[in-house]
């Protein structure tokens, strides 16, 4: 808990205004509720015990503060330092064996479905109790099942949003019941106790999501923040999305789900990720490159070259089976490609990246090539933007970094750069010099020849075709999917309370949760050809139909697409050679 003191001097500091807290705050339960079912009343009732100190002096409350942050540094090392935790060490891997479909053992990471703690799973009831209410569902009742079987899903959101109002006295205590303990506003009807009560993300705050958050919860309904979280699931294991957002925050619910929301709207309203960037895609930017309007027309042309160049690609895992993401830095020059469309480029390969990554190989290896590297190809906007949106909204998805062959002129680069990371992502950055101390993090038969292993692969850019997408236009098809998943979306959301509520055993209903996100799981992979333009890994056949991924191809179909992909290619772009064309 927080003094009240060092609440109000973090706020003031960001804000320069007092923020407020009306008593009786309702967006999180206290662990010990949590603990123990018999206390549980439904969600609705669900209040904060915000406990205030007013007699800890100033010296105890630095001393708790330096413990405790000393404490969590020690964790995070600790933890940065095993394999199991996504972290990453200087010692050889096991050598584990990757199938076609990338099925690995049976071993669970730490923090993640099916690995958690008594105290961990606490954590995640209460992220789910403060998210749900965020969104607007009702409140679980025992009438809830099957008053809406026959609905669509557009009908189920919409009830959800009107049942969740009428559950209120009026749409101000509404707004105070569901978004109390973030408000920015003054409220005069408040004591001077909670007037003085602020909320703030401390130190964790690095890219000022906070002030997003509130902007977001001031301007979205609860229905636009439910849809934008579902659309941002995807494949994945709802669960699994919100534990990446907790070990983020170091388990502190209110800072995890500032993220989560601040995220959701960088996604939606700032890069638009899913209606536009997946959605248009390769062959979106094939058709801006033939636009008449110059602008349009460049940024579809550099958001080609980098694909043509082969700057950066997906092939192959490490040791640890993460999918691997090769940056060949020699191919990017400074000025080369728009700002725009660096940006829209790096997002698209990161979210490419995340089709491939599942249940026990949640993060990826990203591979820096730094052969024949000059200053010529330092370009930090790109590299600060790209350890933004890693470190504020995709978290938890770096397993390592290989910074490869790295020239005595990055020395200095590097420093400045480590500067701008937050150290658990700097602990998972190592330097190879050769192929020797690359093969301690990827297999010898997993490194391609182009950096002195025995993988035969090749990079070679297939151009779009313009019939690959037109699933695209069936509306149709894409509505009633849409009405399949939203139906059980509500039923994942109804056993979800059930499971905080304790109406039934927990093994039974964390089974049927379980059951229900792989239902979610096999039906956004038949939504995808709807939603997702095609990409390359879909036409050399990375990722497959269902969402079966293959990352080695035999031997004579990959020299069969290499051949077509050569009379394919589009034109070399200005300013580089044959020899960069891959």
């Amino acid at each position: 808990m927080y003094s009240r003191s060092i609440l109000r001097s973090t706020h003031l500091k960001a804000h320069k205004q007092p923020l407020v807290l009306p008593r009786s705050p309702t967006l999180f339960i206290s662990s010990q509720t949590a603990r123990n079912n018999s206390c549980y009343s439904p969600l609705h009732r669900f209040r904060a015990e915000v406990q205030i100190q007013s007699s800890i002096n100033l010296t105890a409350a630095v001393l708790v503060v330096a413990t405790s942050l000393l404490a969590g540094s020690i964790y995070l090392y600790r933890h940065s330092l095993t394999p199991e935790s996504g972290g990453s060490i200087a010692s050889p891997r096991s050598n584990t064996k990757v199938g076609e479909d990338a099925a690995m053992g049976d071993t669970t990471l730490p923090g993640r479905p099916g690995s958690l703690t008594p105290e961990q799973e606490v954590k995640l009831q209460e992220m789910w109790t403060a998210t749900l209410k965020v969104f607007g569902v009702p409140v679980l009742s025992d009438h809830t099942n099957g008053d809406d079987s026959s609905a669509t899903g557009s009908e189920i959101l919409g009830k959800a949003e009107k049942r969740s109002r009428a559950g209120t006295h009026s749409s101000e205590k509404k707004k105070k019941g569901r978004l109390s303990l973030f408000s920015r506003k003054n409220h005069d009807d408040l004591s001077g106790e909670d007037a003085d009560v602020v909320s703030a993300m401390d130190g964790d705050d690095k890219y000022g999501q906070t002030r997003e958050f509130l902007k977001v919860i001031d301007t979205q309904s609860p229905e636009d923040l439910r849809t934008a979280f579902w659309s941002m699931v995807k494949h994945d294991n709802p669960d699994a999305l919100l534990l990446r957002f907790l070990r983020a925050r170091k388990w502190n619910v209110q800072n995890a789900l500032i993220m989560l929301i601040a995220t959701m709207h960088w996604r939606a309203q700032e890069m638009h990720v899913d209606d536009d960037i997946m959605r248009r895609g390769e062959g979106g930017a094939a058709e801006d490159s033939k636009n008449s309007n110059a602008s349009v027309k460049k940024e579809g042309l550099d958001f080609l070259a980098q694909l043509r160049l082969g700057k950066s690609f997906l092939h192959g895992t490490d040791r640890d089976g993460r999918p691997m993401c090769i940056v060949r830095v020699r191919l990017h020059r400074q000025g080369e490609q728009s700002e725009p469309s660096l940006e829209r480029y790096t997002v698209y390969v990161i979210e490419t990246a995340r089709l491939l990554l599942h249940d026990n190989a949640d993060t990826a290896a990203i591979v820096f090539d730094m052969t024949d590297f000059s200053m010529a190809n330092m370009d930090y906007g790109p590299v600060k933007f790209m350890i933004k949106v890693f470190e504020a909204n995709y978290p938890e998805s770096l397993g390592v970094v290989l910074v490869h062959k790295s020239p005595w002129i990055f020395q200095s680069i590097w420093k400045i750069i480590k500067g701008w990371l937050d150290p658990v992502v700097a602990s998972k950055v190592h330097f190879t010099k050769n192929t020797t101390e690359l093969e301690e993090f990827v297999e010898r038969k997993n490194i391609t020849k182009e950096l002195g292993g025995d993988d035969q692969w090749e990079y070679h850019y297939i151009e779009p075709s313009p019939e690959e997408n037109i699933l695209l236009s069936d509306d149709a098809t894409k509505q009633k999917l849409l009405d399949e998943r939203a139906a059980v979306v509500k039923e994942y959301e109804i056993t979800t309370q059930q499971w905080i509520k304790g109406s039934e055993p927990r093994l039974h209903l964390q089974q049927k949760r379980t059951e229900l996100a792989g239902r979610l799981r096999s039906g956004y992979w038949e939504l995808d050809p709807y939603l997702r333009a095609r990409s390359l890994y879909d036409r050399t056949g990375l990722i497959n139909e269902g969402g079966r991924i293959q990352f080695y191809t035999p031997p004579a179909s990959s020299a069969a697409l290499n051949g077509t992909a050569l009379s394919q290619n589009g034109p070399i772009p200005a300013g580089h050679g044959d020899d960069d064309l891959d």
